[in-house]
This record gives C-alpha cells, structure tokens and sequence, in this order.
C-alpha cells in the first residue's frame, strides 16, 4: 500500500454534546497538518466539519474542500482554504473525495457520516480500492456500530472472504501513526499503540 499524502475526513456538520468530538476535530487536523498530510472534506465552515479544516489551516496544512452547490450557503463554505470544489451533487461530490485521498478517517457524526462511512467500507469489501479506513471512536461514539459489525457477521451476512476492512482508533492522537503504519511508512508512535492494544 502506498504511503498516505492525503486524507478525506468525514465528520458531522454539528458539534454533538459531547465536548470531547470538537477537541478531537481540532487535534486531529493539526495532527494531519504536521505530519504533512493534506486534508480533503466536505467544504463546510459549520461543526466539526469545520473545526477539524481550520485547525489544519492553523497548523500550516493544506485543505481541499468539496461541497455541492446547493450546500454552499447551509454549510457556510470555508473562504481560507487553498482549493474549494463546488460540485452539481453529493454523487460527484463523493467521487470526488474518494479519488483525491489515500485514506478516509470518520470522526462521530450523523447519518450523513455514517452513509459516507459505509460506502468505503462497502467499496473496499468489493475489492474496488485497499485504501485504509480509520474510525476515530471518541468516548465510544462508533462502538455500537462496531457491535453491529459483529451482529452481522454472527448472522453471516459478513462473511469469509468479503470481511470489513478497518482501523479503531480510540482519540485522533492514535489517527496519524495507524496512517502512517498502514501505508507502511515508519513511525515509532504506531509501534506503541499497537503493543498498548496486545
């Protein structure tokens, strides 16, 4: 797997209740930004869509963001990146996303989140890209959908051969190491989260 220089981050356009999801947005895109890692996202200056752009921005990253016409004003599009994209639909929008980034990583979000989640997961158990797949369970946030995970499987429905590819990240410290790990890039701090996990 090639060494990952771009990131696509889903995100929720709201901030959620619990304090801890903003502070991993804002950790997680100047993380990405010092490692010199560009991010790409939904375009949005609104939530943690938001939060985790500007903190690359702050960081001396580069962003790309990506929104669709129509929610250009709902999603106040953020001025201060170097490239936005304006798309007719979320059909191109995603497509877009995708070709674009070497990894996706998903903080929590709503259902707009999660579709955007599944696909790749979905993409990749069909064997259409390798690319890997980070979901940052701040304060547990994916964990029921990883017990659906196992639901699935205990029922057949994710079987041998068409498993789910993924990486669990428990905050976004963990985000760039497991990154790099998986783009088979060195990176001490990736050794120390997977001895931590053993």
């Amino acid at each position: 797997m090639a060494p990952v220089r771009t990131v696509c981050v889903y995100c929720g356009s709201g901030f959620g209740r619990d304090p801890a999801f903003r502070e991993a947005a804002e950790l997680l895109g100047t993380a990405l930004a010092e490692a010199g890692m560009r991010l790409v996202y939904g375009g949005g200056d609104v939530g943690l869509m938001g939060t985790v752009a500007r903190a690359a921005l702050e960081a001396g990253g580069h962003v790309t963001g990506i929104i669709p016409d129509f929610l250009q004003a709902r999603e106040h599009m953020l001025a201060d990146i170097q490239e936005t994209v304006v798309v007719p639909d979320m059909h191109t929008r995603k497509r877009l996303m995708f070709e674009r980034s070497d990894a996706f990583v998903t903080l929590p979000g709503g259902i707009g989140t999660l579709e955007e989640l599944v696909e790749q997961l979905t993409w990749a158990q069909l064997g259409r890209h390798r690319k890997p797949v980070v979901l940052v369970s701040v304060a547990g946030f994916w964990s029921p959908l990883l017990a659906l995970f196992e639901h699935m499987r205990g029922h057949g429905f994710i079987r041998e051969g068409l498993d789910l590819s993924y990486l669990v990240a428990r905050e976004a410290a963990e985000v760039v190491p497991l990154l790099r790990e998986a783009g088979h890039e060195p990176d001490p701090q990736a050794e120390e989260i997977v001895q931590q996990r053993m």
